[in-house]
Parts: structure tokens; sequence; C-alpha cells
């Protein structure tokens, strides 16, 4: 295995003397024998160590900002535990993804409630539950929160989310800043949104939120966003004394699937968003407000690692081989959906000398099912385990039970020890809501 490659791996990734993937200390064939596969493992210390990252980044650069973790990217009790031990917030965007953050026992003060579309019973949650802030993001989410509110006598902190119309360069489908979007205020209803929120009796207006979209590679776009939202701000200021209390830029940052396309470090992010802020503070006499930032992929994306079995391989007559996995679109959609890259190895014999060129097919009832479609391995056989790095992130958060199969189980590994932190559905969890 190339260096290159296992550095997409977290990053205490090693190979025993049997040539097999370490992870978190954890022979992944053992692994991959006692828990069966698919299985998506995460290395808990690499989960931590990137949540220090974030908070030493940002800190020392601006000491008033918070971090919270889109929940997005892939939430469960084990992580959101986690998050809480390190003092991370959580972005919460449906009540389910709520109703596990208060079912352990994370402090509701650090939940943000995004989303485009509340309904009325998650927003009467989030007003019972005591979320720190909601996220509204357009006039009717100001009316029925109001509403709300109003029903079951309480008071609520609220950011507004604008439409910044900055072009992040990332995939069409995960780009959210624009003006023609289905998320946020765009500018031209921005100053409506905040007289009207400044006029609720039931809502008080502390900030203002943008996000521009995921895996972003180009940092100036974060800079243009911030200009035109502190700029407003300023604005606002003058015409209705509203006060920046809090701002938040978001997350996005991609991170670093495949060797040829690096993405910047968290240091980086924070320089850009931190010097932008404070800069832009200075030249339009604003009060630095509190920087809240929300990272989601860039924490758990390298910490994950999906595992897949070999099984039928197939070679076509001057076209592909292909080596179908157990796995496939079911439980990552992402390369049929975004056209997404990884790179993979196998984890049995990872060092093998003599490679060759394959494609990894799933196993689901679609000719996209192509994990990746070009890559090179020591010769595969029937049996062998392939390890996928980079999969923490929007693989098991957007899983589905395509052609009736079982969601994988995940594992937490840390210092030699894996434990089980969410079981594989069987046939008849599959069959339970069924009604006949």
């Amino acid at each position: 295995m190339e260096v290159g490659t296992i550095s997409l791996f977290p990053q205490n990734t090693e190979v025993n003397s049997e040539n097999h993937l370490l992870l978190g200390g954890c022979d992944s064939i053992g692994l991959a024998e006692e828990f069966g596969t698919p299985l998506y493992i995460f290395d808990e210390a690499a989960l931590r160590e990137k949540c220090a990252q974030y908070r030493q980044e940002f800190g020392q650069r601006y000491p008033n900002t918070v971090i919270i973790y889109a929940c997005k990217a892939f939430i469960n009790k084990a992580l959101a535990l986690i998050f809480s031990e390190e003092g991370l917030g959580l972005d919460v965007v449906s009540g389910g993804e709520l109703a596990i953050a208060r079912s352990v026992g994370f402090p509701m003060e650090r939940v943000y409630f995004h989303g485009n579309n509340k309904s009325r019973s998650e927003l009467a949650l989030a007003l019972e539950w005591g979320v720190g802030r909601i996220v509204v993001d357009n006039f009717n989410e100001l009316s029925l929160l109001d509403e709300v509110a109003k029903e079951v006598e309480a008071s609520q902190e609220i950011l507004l989310r604008l439409s910044p119309g900055v072009d992040p360069h990332t995939h069409a489908y995960i780009a959210t800043g624009a003006v023609d979007s289905k998320f946020g205020f765009p500018m031209a209803q921005a100053e409506e949104a905040v007289n009207r929120a400044m006029s609720s009796s039931f809502s008080k207006l502390v900030g203002l939120h943008f996000h521009i979209g995921s895996q972003i590679f180009e940092l100036e776009s974060y800079r243009e966003a911030i200009s035109i939202v502190l700029n407003f701000a300023a604005e606002m200021r003058a015409k209705y004394g509203f006060r920046l209390e809090e701002f938040s830029p978001g997350g996005g940052l991609a991170i670093t699937y495949t060797q040829d396309s690096p993405a910047p470090s968290i240091a980086d992010f924070a320089q850009v968003i931190t010097s932008t802020l404070t800069d832009r503070c200075g030249e339009l006499a604003l009060e630095p407000p509190r920087l809240v930032v929300e990272p989601g992929r860039s924490i758990v994306g390298q910490a994950g690692v999906a595992l897949y079995t070999v099984g039928a391989i197939k070679e076509v007559p001057g076209g592909r081989k292909y080596i179908s996995i157990d796995g496939g679109m079911a439980d990552n959609i992402r390369p049929a959906l975004y056209g997404a890259r990884y790179e993979a190895v196998v984890a049995n014999k990872v060092k093998g000398d003599k490679q060759e060129r394959v494609a990894i097919a799933g196993k689901f009832c679609e000719s996209g099912d192509i994990l990746i479609r070009d890559i090179d391995l020591p010769l595969v056989e029937p049996g062998d385990i392939i390890a996928v790095p980079c999969c923490g992130a929007y693989c098991l958060a957007m899983a589905s039970t395509y052609n009736v199969s079982q969601k994988p189980a995940v594992v937490l590994v840390s210092e030699g020890r894996a434990r089980l932190i969410r079981r594989r559905e069987s046939y008849e969890d599959l069959m339970s809501y069924d009604v006949v």
C-alpha cells in the first residue's frame, strides 16, 4: 500500500505482521469475522482529535467561538455522547436528530435546530425541550414559530438563515448558498425577514447564519459570503438597531477522499473565517459577535472506514474486471448520486506485490451501483476483505434498505478494543413496520 493511500485512513492506522489493516489497534479482519460485513468502523481517537483540532484552531484565533457538529453527516447515541464530552454543540435538522440528542442527555442549550421545512410538532418539541437556537429558514417558519411559541407560552432565541448568492464551486446537489436555492432568505428578502423577526413578541433575533455548501475546497468563497452578510448586518444596525450577537458561516469544509484531491486544513479554514470576520467587523465598526462554526464531514469523514467481503468476480473480455462486494449503494449512495470517488485496499493483504486494475461493484440491482470504477489492487479473490477509507460522513446517514437489505452494523474502536454502537438490522427489523 502506498503511503498516500494509508494517509486517507484514520491517523493511527497501521499494517500488522500478517499484512492486515489495523484500525484503532484492532485487526480489521478480526472485526469482519466478529461483526460481519458490510461493517462501518469509527476510530474514537480520530473523532476526538478532529474535535480538539477545531477547538484549538478556532479558539486560538477567535476565542469567542463555539463548534457545533452537523449531525446530518452521521449521528447516533454513541457519537452524540462523544461530542458532548468534547464540548461541542449539535446542529440538528429533524425531530429525529433532536430526539437522539435528548436521549443521551445532551445539553440542549448547545443544540441549534436547522431545516427548511420544520413541522409544527418539531418546533413544539424544540421549544418544550429547550433548544439553544432555532435557525429560521423562511417567512412561513417565522409565522409558524410565533404561533407555536404563543400556544406553549415560550420564547425562543433565533438566527436567520440567509442565502448570500455565492457559488462555492462544489457539486450542484450540495451547493446551498446560491440565490436560487430552497434554503434561506435571499438577500433581496433579508431586510423584511429582519424587520419581521425583530417585531416578534416570541422570538428574539440574536444572529445571522449562512451555509454555502458542502465539500468545499475554495476557501475564498467564505470570504465573499462573510463580507456580504456582515455588510448587511451593518445596514440592519443602521436601519433597525439590529445587534449582531451571533454569526455563523456554517460548515462545509472538504476532506481528502483521494490522493489527487487534497483538501484545505482545518487551520486554513479557521484562518480564512476568523481573519475575514475580524477584519470586516473592524471596518464596519461592528462589535465582534460570537462565532458559531458547524463542521460535519470534516470531523467524522476520515474517522470512518467501511469493510466489505468480496464475492463474485467477473472479467469482461476487452472490458473491466468486476469485483463484487456485499454492500454498495444501499450503504453508500455517494458514488451513484454525486459521482463521488473513493480509494480502497485489500485489508487482508494490504501490501500485495502484484497489482491489477479492477472495478469494485455493489450487489444491488442498478447498473450505477459501482463503488469505485477503476482502482489498482493486489490480486483479489472471493472472501477477501475490501476496506474503504473516508466513509464516516453521508454513507450511513443516507443509507437505505434498497432491495430489502439490512443496514450495516457500526463499531467504535479504541486502543485495541472494539465496541458495537449500532447492531446490524435483522430481517425481522425490516418487516416490523408492515401491517397485514
